[in-house]
């Protein structure tokens, strides 16, 4: 199954479910034990975690290898998250992450892509 939700519809009420997402790697943030990763589709953003602790060694492995603009699917469980962002509509939940597929590895664009930029 290519997904069973899209980026922009979990909600703390999926809590505890399985799911596959697929998408675009916006940003990726390494504390070197834990790993986050925001994946985009046209419908949102959600928030991936790699923890070094909960997660398959070489998942977390190929987590840091991503870059922006990569194209995954991953499988994983939704949890609350630590510290919710009020600012995206998935802010209280991420994504733990079980299984991760790289589907197309980008080049480094020039320049972000994101609604609000100035194209630098």
């Amino acid at each position: 199954m290519y997904r069973t939700h899209t980026c922009g519809e979990l909600r703390l009420s999926h809590e505890n479910q399985q799911v596959t997402l697929s998408g675009w790697v916006q940003r990726v943030r390494n504390k070197g034990f834990m790993i986050w990763v925001d994946l985009r589709d046209r419908y949102g953003i959600t928030q991936l975690i790699f923890d070094e602790e909960r997660t398959d060694k070489a998942v977390f492995e190929k987590a840091k290898t991503l870059s922006r603009e990569d194209v995954i699917q991953i499988q994983g469980t939704v949890i609350k998250r630590e510290a919710a962002n009020a600012n995206i509509p998935t802010g209280e939940v991420e994504i733990l992450v079980t299984a991760l597929t790289l589907l197309n590895h980008s080049e480094l664009p020039p320049f972000t892509i994101e609604d609000n930029t100035d194209g630098g």
